[in-house]
C-alpha cells in the first residue's frame, strides 16, 4: 500500500512525507490507495528511507533536533556575540580536525576515472561537486535509459560523478535482459570516449553515440551559430576565449570532389598531393603560388613563420591510411551515413521529453536523500 502512495506522490510531484500524510486525508485518490487508512507521515518517511538496503536514522535525527531545539528555548534569547563566537570557533576546529584525520585515513580514496582525484564532501563522501547551470552544486549525476516506443524508463542510476563517460556500459549492462537483437543504444557525445566504443564493438552491441564535430559534418546543422549569441551558463567574462592568431583549415573554401581550394584572399592554390600521408592520416594537400603568397597583405595571418616560408599548404584530411580504423572512426562512418542519421535523430526524442517530464511536470528536479545507494533507490 505505502509503495502505492509513494509512487503515485511522486507521479504528482510530492515528494515530502507531510505533504504525502495531507494528501492521504484530503486526496479522493490517495485516499483509496491507502484504503483510508491515513498513514503518518514518520511512516511515510520511514518507508522511503528503507527504499534502498541502508536504513537511515531519520526519525532519531528529527527527534535528536526537537530535543536540542527544546534546549535551546530554555536559554536567553541572546546570548553574549564573544559566547556564541567562541562556539563556533570552537566548532569549525574540530570539523577542520576531523576533515584532516579521515584524509590521513583516506588518501587513495574517491579517484576518477581519470586518475585524478573528486573533490568530496564530509556530509556526504559519495557525491561530487559538479558544474551546472545554477553554478557548482554538491550531487550525484542520474542516468536513465528509456525505450524509443513508449518513452519508458528501463534503467536508472545515480553515480558520484560529473563525468558520463564511464556511465555508459554501467547502464548497458543493466538493461542486458531486456535487449533484443533488434535493439539499437543511442547516447550523446557526454558519453563517447575511444574505451567505450572500442567495449561497444567487442560485445557486438548495435549503438550510435555521437562524437566530437559531428554536427560541423551535418549539412543540416551548418547554421548552428546563429543560435549560438548567448554565452553558456557558466561562461567567464572575465576571461574571454582568444581567437586564432593564423588561419586554420576550416577557413579556406575546399571542393574535394573538383579538386580546388581557394584561400581567405580569394587567390586559388594548386593541388600537389592526393593521398598524402600525415601521422597515419590521408588527406589532400594544396599550396599557394609564389605569385600570389609573397606580395599578400594576409602573409602574416597565413603563415606561422612569413621570413621563412613563402607559400602556405593546406591539407585536408579524409581518415586513417591504413585499412585498421579505430573503434571511434568506424563509429564516425556508421553515424554519418543518412541512415545512421535517420536512427540517431530519434535518440533526442526518445529520452529527452523523460527529462523534461520528470524535472518539469512532476518537478522530480532533486535528489532528497544523502549516500549513492538513497539517491540510487
Amino acid at each position: 500500500m505505502l509503495l502505492k502512495v509513494v509512487l503515485f506522490a511522486y507521479s504528482q510531484g510530492i515528494v515530502s512525507s507531510r505533504g504525502i500524510e495531507r494528501a492521504c486525508r484530503e486526496h479522493i485518490t490517495f485516499i483509496a490507495l491507502s484504503g483510508d487508512s491515513a498513514p503518518h507521515y514518520s511512516t511515510l518517511a520511514a518507508f522511503v528511507t528503507g527504499l534502498g538496503d541502508a536504513i537511515a536514522k531519520l526519525e532519531a535525527a528529527a527527534q535528536h533536533m526537537l530535543a536540542r531545539a527544546r534546549a535551546n528555548d530554555t536559554l536567553p534569547s541572546e546570548p553574549g556575540r564573544d559566547e556564541k563566537a567562541q562556539r563556533r570557533i570552537a566548532r569549525l576546529q574540530g570539523d577542520a580536525s576531523q576533515l584532516r584525520d579521515w584524509l590521513a585515513a583516506h588518501p587513495e580514496d574517491r579517484k576518477g576515472a581519470k586518475g585524478s582525484i573528486r573533490k568530496s564532501n564530509h556530509t556526504d563522501n559519495q557525491s561530487v561537486k559538479m558544474a551546472t547551470s545554477k553554478g557548482v552544486i554538491q550531487g550525484y549525476t542520474g542516468v536513465a535509459a528509456a525505450d524509443d516506443r513508449h518513452q519508458i524508463i528501463v534503467e536508472a542510476q545515480a553515480h558520484g560523478t560529473g563525468s558520463e563517460q564511464e556511465l555508459l556500459l554501467p547502464v548497458i549492462q543493466a538493461t542486458e535482459s531486456l535487449r533484443t537483437d533488434q535493439t539499437l543504444v543511442t547516447a550523446d557525445a557526454g558519453y563517447h570516449s575511444e574505451a567505450n566504443i572500442a567495449a561497444l564493438a567487442e560485445q557486438q552491441l548495435p549503438a550510435l553515440v555521437a562524437g566530437t564535430g559531428m554536427r560541423m559534418r551535418d549539412e543540416r546543422f551548418k547554421d548552428q551559430d546563429k543560435y549560438k549569441a548567448l554565452p553558456a551558463p557558466l561562461y567567464d567574462e572575465a576571461h574571454p576565449k582568444k581567437g586564432a592568431k593564423h588561419y586554420r583549415p576550416k577557413d579556406f573554401n575546399c571542393n574535394p570532389a573538383a579538386g580546388t581550394c581557394h584561400c581567405p584572399a580569394g587567390k586559388q592554390l594548386y593541388q600537389n598531393g592526393a593521398n598524402c600521408n600525415h601521422k597515419g592520416l590521408i588527406g589532400t594537400k594544396f599550396q599557394g603560388v609564389l605569385r600570389d603568397c609573397v606580395p599578400c597583405e594576409l602573409r602574416e595571418k597565413s603563415l606561422r613563420m612569413p621570413e621563412q616560408t613563402k607559400a602556405r599548404q593546406v591539407m585536408f584530411f579524409r581518415g586513417m591510411a591504413n585499412s585498421t580504423l579505430s573503434a571511434s572512426d568506424r563509429m564516425k562512418q556508421a553515424i554519418d551515413l543518412e541512415r545512421g542519421r535517420q536512427l540517431y535523430g530519434r535518440r533526442f526524442a526518445t529520452v529527452e521529453p523523460v527529462f523534461g517530464n520528470l524535472r518539469h511536470n512532476k518537478r522530480l528536479n532533486r535528489f532528497t536523500l544523502r549516500g549513492r545507494q538513497k539517491a540510487d533507490g
